[in-house]
């Protein structure tokens, strides 16, 4: 089902995907940029998010074109890596056409990752070495980019976190057409393999996973239960079909059936679950067979996300 030549998100024909990784310091920043004429959407589940020109893209606001998409670390903070995708843009003279100029659309989430490693923001300069770093070649996954300082089921600390990371993974429909997916992965809940069963998150003490789930079976009584407001699961799926934006906009919603299926829980009050949907405009097609796909892909970038990251700082990956 995925494009064998390239099964990530730079699958697309004109996507281009740039990442800078601070491994010293667990953190780093993963921008998108799109080519011309792209349509955008987005779709914010979780109870905590952090985004930028999230407003921007709903169906019955104006501008209907997207020129980046920037997912970061750094908090709140890691916001300021758009401000460098912006300069980068715009030196090159890409953006919404204004009397003064163009102006670059560049909506933006972030993760918080500030408890891993040292607490560095990813700032402007970071975003806009992101951009020269981007290109067509398959997208790197595991611990970079944004993905550098991931954690999943992190409710007791690190020692028993189990490290997150950024994944991608495309699937071709036939006659051309694609759909993909990029996420990183910071989830308070389990993320699950495709049989169900926990393969990443939070650890127990003598060994396997504890079960989130059976955790919160125990706290559902408690009106302050326990709780991490440190995670969060955020991403970009992008497709080379011709939809409007009222079209991507359904396709980002369905996307999150994605992460609800990789993830256990997902879209609690404590994530700032939030994913961006692309359409390129190549090639016409159905757009309820694009977002039942924008969900197997998003899933599927999930757990290779997981799959790909590498210990870092004190959080072990899978199988350590």
């Amino acid at each position: 089902m995925s494009s064998s030549l390239n099964p990530t998100l730079t699958a697309i024909p004109g996507i281009r995907v740039g990442q800078v990784t601070d491994r010293e310091n667990a953190t780093g920043c993963t921008v998108v940029l799109c080519p011309e004429g792209t349509v955008g959407g987005v779709d914010v589940r979780g109870g905590a998010p952090g985004t930028r020109e999230t407003d921007l893209l709903h169906p019955s606001h104006l501008v209907d074109r997207v020129h980046a998409v920037m997912l970061s670390g750094g908090s709140a903070f890691g916001l300021a890596t758009a401000d460098g995708v912006m300069r980068w843009l715009a030196e090159r003279g890409t953006g919404w056409a204004t009397p003064g100029g163009p102006v670059p659309i560049v909506p933006a989430a972030i993760l918080y990752d500030l408890s891993i490693g040292a607490p560095v923001k990813p700032d402007a300069a970071m975003g806009y070495q992101a951009c020269e770093n981007a290109s067509e070649a398959p997208v790197e996954m595991g611990s970079v980019g944004a993905g550098t300082g991931c954690r999943i089921g992190a409710l007791m600390g690190n020692e028993l976190a189990t490290k997150g990371g950024i994944g991608s993974a495309c699937i071709d429909l036939g006659d051309g057409l694609l759909v993909a997916a990029l996420v990183a992965v910071n989830a308070a809940g389990d993320v699950l393999d495709e049989d169900g069963r926990i393969l990443a998150g939070l650890r127990a003490p003598g060994g396997g996973f504890a079960d989130t789930m059976t955790m919160m079976r125990a706290m559902a009584r408690m009106t302050t239960p326990a709780a991490t407001r440190e995670n969060t699961v955020i991403g970009v799926v992008a497709t080379n079909a011709r939809l409007t934006k009222e079209e991507i906009n359904k396709v980002a919603q369905m996307a999150h059936d994605g992460l609800a299926r990789a993830v256990r829980p997902a879209h609690t009050l404590f994530d700032g679950d939030t994913i961006f949907a692309l359409a390129t405009g190549q090639i016409d097609a159905n757009v309820t067979a694009i977002g039942a796909f924008a969900a197997e892909a998003t899933a599927a970038a999930i757990r290779a996300g997981v799959r790909a990251a590498t210990s870092l700082a004190g959080v072990r990956a899978i199988g350590e």
